[in-house]
């Protein structure tokens, strides 16, 4: 796995936008980088490492971030609408604030996650596992949302 700077991140963001494509960022560690308010609408970071990443305000929406390892990730306020995190590993990341609306987190690890004032509203929630220390919106189940403790 290919350790990227937060400059060759961006390089690579802007040389996709440039030719009209997505960024490709699969299978690459991109953890302990500051990607604040970051344009990452449809990037395929599928596999990546983005472990203790700053991500605050960044957009996501629509991007595969399937099997990655978000774990103390700071997604705080970002945009994750319709964004796949199924088989991520957010072990005590912070999703305060963000738009999780119409996203994949099947299957997720979301141990520790603090998910406080998010909007779940179509999340796909079956199979993801938490714990005591997950922070939900306020007046959400997640067992009826199909997540398991």
């Amino acid at each position: 796995m290919e350790k990227l700077s937060e400059e060759q991140i961006l390089q690579t963001i802007k040389a996709a936008r440039a030719k009209g494509e997505t960024p490709d960022l699969r299978q690459h560690d991109l953890s302990g980088v500051g990607l604040f308010k970051a344009d990452l609408n449809g990037a395929d970071l599928r596999e990546s490492n983005l472990g203790s990443a700053v991500l605050m305000l960044a957009n996501l929406e629509g991007a595969n971030l399937s099997h990655c390892n978000l774990s103390q990730v700071d997604l705080g306020r970002a945009n994750l609408r319709g964004a796949d995190l199924s088989g991520a590993d957010l072990f005590a990341a912070s999703l305060s604030g963000a738009d999780l609306k119409g996203a994949n987190l099947h299957g997720a690890n979301l141990n520790g996650t603090n998910l406080s004032q998010t909007d779940l509203g179509e999340t796909n929630l079956q199979g993801a596992k938490y714990t005591s220390y997950t922070k939900w919106p306020l007046d959400f189940d997640p067992a009826k949302a199909g997540a398991i403790r």
